[in-house]
């Protein structure tokens, strides 16, 4: 169909609503309603204006007259609280006065200074806070005051308005009756004289000396919310304390409903500062609120609890006008817009307390019959109505015809796309459009049709990236694995089914136990479970594991949580098991040499000196490629497992080499092959920059650092830069790893005679006299073996040996329960205000038009795919694996940067640095070394032999791209 024919979907619908119904539709609607609505209207208000004046003259007389009854009822609580005052002045100052026994026993002194009442015997409580330390408690006063119980439980016989009677001293000692045990009920700390129930009543409230009344509060003795009249008791000037008669907000409540407010009204009670304080049910619906007559005492009150915010009139926007009017003093009857509905306000004060009793009756009522006659003109309205809607039903029907016609232009066209998009729902990716004259609907089936096209190509893309993750994951690691908490499962990829002769990819927690060798059982056991009840993020354990004839393989099993319930328990686990058998094998030679002679110490460092480029050339290329898919997974939601996997093994392949590195420095510094470059190290910017790179470790674990300010002026010693600060970082990682939840870490210095002393502590457990004697033994984790803490006993031991090389000492201090303190002596410099540390130079990289070459010497596949692949978006990075390639590509090329590895199978790479810096042509070319040798020495020759920088394999490539980047930017 041409488009042109074909007309918008919106013009289409307005078009016809326009030409078939809007306009009769307003003429005929406007006309009928506006005369029904102007008639009633006239009639209506002329009544409303009559019964409105009425209404106001005697809604405003009945509410004085009820304010009034309130008023009489307050003075009948007054009058015994004067009573009551003038029995407790005449108690305190009767000194004469002697309890008897039963009084006496009754009283007890608790273990944390509380002196009170413990049994009933028709008398009332007594409570003597332990904020008054017991040598300045008055006991006699509190058994003096005994003889005021009969006119109490008078009081509160007499009124039934009374709840409590009461008397507060300004020491914090509370005698109240009814009895209660108080001391389940008060905090035995509690502070009277900060209740308002107490200062209200003070002289800088109450100068007068009168009685007062609180508002609304949660009364400390467990009767809920109330508010009470009180009065001081002065000896002389001074304040002894305040007697007090409670009235529950319920008792309020019972008082008003027993007023009489017309027109089926209600009234409620407000204090001075508008703060509502006794609400009926009626009221509660206008206001949303619910009236505070009961609370449930979980705990102790300890400070003063008044009504909430909530209940203050000036909250609600409604009555805004009504405080204006009150404010004004604009007569005592206000319209207020409340629940919804018009209501009429009326207010009286009561001169008693300054309160104001409120009335509010609705309108509704008022007018009801006005309604009613109201109604009858409605009525006739309907008659009109049912006319129009006769009408209305002939032009419908007329209307139907033609909305068919429309519903099937609209409904089959849609009806189509729904079917499209169900078959590429279910696989078919590319299914029929269907015609339609809505250009809309047209345009909308064509968009379905590519993207159906889309998906097809996305899925056809993710399969191949599947296909090529299980391709990598397979060849770098024994397995994958997922563990389901809430069946005990765990699901294992298949390449761990068929090595380990398992029946199923999917086993439960307890015959993958059975697998588990007996020593490890109960040690992974209580792993899973600390695991699954802590916050950590990150699952570390090593095990021996049987295949089906029963020989056990080391594994390495590392993993992350997926998915959390919503009390922060694990629910899903995935990650990787890697077969560390080797390795573990060569930790027992290493344990096993460490503790033979000096001669097998040797053999054991040449051994490993030896291994070194067999370890670190498989970990690069596991390492790089892990990354490789990290870095293409970043963003990408939908393959964010499939990051999380490769994160997995980016961790445990730097695990590993960690464990080397360790290892090999180890060795080295235990033969003395450490060649360290002293020179003058400013400490300040040291530690500001260990105390940055330690940051992440202190966020995942929510720890806090405290660093000591920089010294003024510049502070020196004499060490290697990079040994030291990699001292600090040890020091600070074990502080880090051992440390007590949300901890302290503290770093800093100290000058000491010809040295300073640089320490790092922690807030941790601490460190038994057991731990302290086997602390500087290899491989000696002090108990921690079997813990997720990473670690392998050797890092304290590197730090002291790279102490005493550097000419210092290392040392601790470490008590149990309070932490540990390590510190490291070294040589300070004399004059070292006049040193001035070179500074850094920027780095300016730009964005070349055209890539630059790089030529990367590396004979290992793997290990050159990587880095092609890492630096791909910056350079064309070309490979050759042997000297003699790379000295004929040299002679032909010039690249601006050469990768240079110096195991090669025909030559050292050495040789390729000579040759380069011996050619006038590709002298200044930038040269960067990435080797899996680790041996200072060989790299310190590549230095001297021209190389611009070196770098250890396994590599990180971020690293890698920073210092390519560099290097290019050099030479451009």
């Amino acid at each position: 169909m041409p488009r042109s024919a074909r007309t918008p979907l919106r013009q289409w619908i307005w078009r016809a609503f326009v030409q078939s119904a809007l306009i009769p539709l307003i003429l005929v609607e406007s006309v009928l309603i506006t005369a029904y609505l102007l008639t009633n209207s006239a009639i209506r208000d002329a009544q409303v204006d009559y019964l409105q004046q009425s209404a106001l003259e005697d809604l405003s007389s009945a509410v004085v007259r009820e304010g009034k009854v309130i008023d009489m009822r307050l003075q009948g609580i007054e009058v015994p609280t004067r009573l009551f005052r003038d029995a407790v002045g005449r108690a305190l100052q009767d000194r004469s006065f002697k309890p008897d026994d039963l009084e006496r026993q009754r009283h007890v002194l608790s273990s944390d200074g509380v002196y009170y009442t413990r049994t009933d015997d028709g008398r009332a409580a007594s409570f003597y806070a332990s904020s008054t330390p017991v040598e300045r408690q008055d006991h006699d006063k509190a058994l003096r005051l005994s003889q005021v119980d009969p006119l109490m439980r008078s009081i509160r016989e007499s009124n039934p308005l009374v709840a409590a009677v009461y008397f507060n001293s300004w020491d914090s000692y509370n005698r109240i009756y009814p009895f209660f045990m108080t001391p389940e009920q008060y905090p035995h700390d509690m502070v009277i004289p900060n209740y308002n129930f107490y200062y209200l009543a003070d002289a800088k409230h109450n100068p007068q000396r009168k009685t007062v009344w609180t508002d609304v509060y949660l009364d400390p003795a467990g009767l809920g919310w109330m508010m009470s009249a009180i009065t001081p008791v002065y000896r002389g000037d001074f304040l002894e304390g305040v007697v007090g008669l409670d009235i529950t907000v319920g008792q309020m409540l019972g008082e008003i409903g027993s007023l009489k407010v017309p027109w089926q009204g209600y009234a409620m009670l407000v204090s001075r500062d508008h703060s509502i304080m006794a609400l009926p049910e009626a009221g509660e619906r206008d206001f949303g609120l619910r009236e505070l007559t009961r609370f449930s005492y979980d705990e102790a009150v300890r400070r003063e609890v008044l009504k909430p915010e909530d209940f203050n009139l000036a909250r609600h926007r409604e009555m805004q006008p009504l405080l204006e009017a009150m404010a004004v003093g604009k007569g005592n009857v206000q319209e207020v817009e409340l629940g919804g509905r018009k209501q009429l306000v009326a207010w009286a004060e009561i001169p008693q307390t300054g309160w104001r009793l409120m009335m509010v009756v609705d309108e509704a009522n008022i007018f009801k019959e006005t309604n009613r006659l109201a109604e009858r003109y409605q009525q006739i309205g309907y008659l009109l109505i049912a006319g129009l809607c006769f009408f209305y039903a002939l032009f419908f029907a007329w209307m139907w015809s033609r909305s068919r016609r429309l519903s099937g232009e609209l409904a089959t066209p849609m009806a189509a796309i729904m079917g499209m998009m169900k078959r590429i729902g279910q696989g078919d990716f590319r299914p029929p459009a269907p015609s339609s004259r809505i250009a809309e609907l047209q345009a909308l089936a064509e968009a379905v049709q590519l993207s159906g096209a889309q998906l097809q190509a996305s899925e056809e893309e993710r399969l191949e990236a599947r296909r090529n993750l299980d391709l990598v994951l397979e060849s770098t690691t024994e397995s994958l694995w997922e563990v389901d908490a809430i069946t005990l499962s765990i699901k294992m990829s298949g390449r761990f089914v068929k090595r380990f002769g398992l029946r199923s990819d999917s086993i439960t927690f307890a015959e993958f136990n059975e697998r588990v060798h007996p020593d490890d059982v109960e040690r992974v056991r209580r792993l899973r479970m600390l695991f699954s009840v802590s916050d950590q993020d990150n699952f570390d354990a090593e095990y021996r594991f049987a295949d089906v004839e029963g020989r056990y393989s080391w594994l390495l099993s590392r993993g992350k949580v997926l998915e959390r319930d919503s009390d922060g328990r694990a629910l899903r686990v995935a990650g990787t098991h890697v077969d560390i058998t080797r390795l573990k094998q060569v930790e027992e030679e290493l344990r096993i040499a460490s503790r033979e002679a000096q001669a097998a110490s040797q053999a054991k460092s040449r051994f490993l000196s030896s291994m070194s480029h067999e370890l670190r050339t498989p970990l690069n290329a596991i390492n790089g490629f892990a990354q490789l898919i990290a870095l293409e997974a970043e963003g990408q939601e939908d393959r964010k497992v499939e990051g999380d996997y490769a994160q997995e093994i980016v961790n445990a392949s730097r695990h590993l080499t960690s464990l080397v590195d360790d290892i090999l420095d180890l060795s080295s510094i235990e033969n003395r092959r450490q060649k360290l470059q002293l020179k003058p190290v400013d400490i300040g910017p040291l530690l500001a920059s260990c105390a940055e790179l330690i940051q992440p470790e202190l966020q995942a674990r929510h720890l806090q650092l405290q660093l000591a300010p920089p010294p003024s002026p510049t502070l020196h010693v004499m060490a290697d830069a990079r040994r030291l600060r990699q001292v600090m970082l040890n020091l600070l990682s074990n502080a880090v790893k051992y440390n007590s939840p949300e901890g302290m870490v503290s770093m800093g210095y100290e000058i000491r005679p010809a040295a300073v002393r640089l320490w790092v502590a922690d807030s941790g457990p601490g460190l038994s006299q057991e731990q302290q004697a086997m602390l500087f033994q290899p491989f000696q984790r002090l108990g921690r073996e079997n813990s997720t803490i990473p670690g392998t006993g050797i890092g304290l031991v590197l730090c002291r040996e790279l102490a005493e090389l550097m000419g210092g000492e290392m040392g601790f201090s470490s008590a149990p329960d309070i932490g540990s303190r390590f510190w490291i002596d070294l040589p300070s410099i004399v004059g070292s205000d006049d040193y001035e540390p070179p500074a850094l130079a920027k780095l300016e990289v730009e964005e070349p038009q055209v890539l630059p070459k790089v030529l990367c010497v590396e004979d290992h596949p793997a290990c050159l795919k990587v880095l092609q692949e890492g630096l791909r978006d910056m350079a064309d990075v070309r490979g050759a694996g042997s000297v003699g390639k790379a000295l004929g590509l040299l002679a032909d090329i010039t690249p601006s940067l050469l990768l240079l590895d110096l195991d090669l199978p025909d030559g050292d790479g050495l040789d390729v640095l000579d040759f380069v810096r011996s050619s006038p042509r590709l002298a200044m070319m930038p040269v960067l070394v990435v080797s899996a040798a680790v041996d200072e020495k060989i790299l310190a020759e590549a230095r001297r032999r021209g190389a611009d920088a070196c770098l250890s394999k396994p590599v990180d490539l971020k690293q890698v791209r920073r210092m390519a980047l560099s290097l290019l930017g050099q030479e451009a």
